[in-house]
């Protein structure tokens, strides 16, 4: 069954959700894991392209949008559709929705923080996860 973790930036940490994403994102490359991505528009995956490459000095994480790269070796893809995505590894969700497809992940990755909307759906998303009986962990960020 899909592990789920919820991470929480709590008020006096620094950085936003996508932030935090390339965070966790770079810490999950290095344990040799794979990871998708999830984000509600091509505006935010084209971000989180480009935050990728610039959110810390030094830092390279192999990685592209989903269909604008070789997913077969990238271990970082980006989307905002999984259609033609066969990831089944780590998913950090950016969507204000549970994504249909989350089950066929070992573990999601679902990233609050201050923002009133993003806090309010992500509540929605832990009643979906834990009325399922899916596991369920928080990580409060300072």
């Amino acid at each position: 069954m899909t592990q789920v973790d919820f991470y929480v930036l709590d008020e006096p940490a620094a950085g936003n959700r996508f932030t935090l994403a390339c965070r966790l994102s770079e810490k999950i490359y290095h344990q040799g894991r794979r990871v998708f991505i999830h984000t509600d528009s091509e505006a935010e995956t084209q971000h989180m392209d480009r935050l990728l490459w610039t959110f810390r000095q030094g830092s390279f994480i192999p990685h592209g949008p989903l269909g604008g790269c070789d997913p077969t070796i990238t271990p970082v893809l980006i989307g905002h559709q999984a259609e033609g995505c066969d990831e089944h590894d780590v998913l950090i969700n950016l969507s204000a929705e549970v994504p249909t497809f989350f089950s066929r992940f070992e573990r999601v990755a679902e990233i609050i923080d201050k923002e009133p909307q993003v806090i309010s759906a992500g509540r929605e998303r832990f009643r979906f996860y834990r009325d399922r009986g899916y596991p369920l962990s928080k990580h409060d960020i300072k």
